[in-house]
């Protein structure tokens, strides 16, 4: 069984893990008012150096989950 107030508290509380949440929160935000809802519905928001602190405008892209996700995995 998942421990999921564990897993909370022992890395998504974390001060750090909050501040890369909230840049990775930013990024979608920024996408949005440019693009506007129906572009990012459903979607990911990708950075393109994979750098998810670096919210500059040439660094973000609207990608498909499936893509953004599976890059690790070489589905890309």
């Amino acid at each position: 069984m998942r421990d999921y107030r564990h897993e909370y508290d022992s890395y998504h509380a974390k001060p750090k893990q909050k501040k890369r949440r909230a840049k990775r929160n930013a990024a979608r935000t920024i996408l949005t008012k440019k693009l506007g809802e129906g572009a990012v519905a459903g979607k990911d928001v990708d950075h393109k150096n994979r750098n998810a602190s670096d919210n500059s405008a040439g660094n973000l892209r609207v990608s498909s989950v499936k893509k953004n996700r599976g890059w690790r995995k070489g589905k890309h």
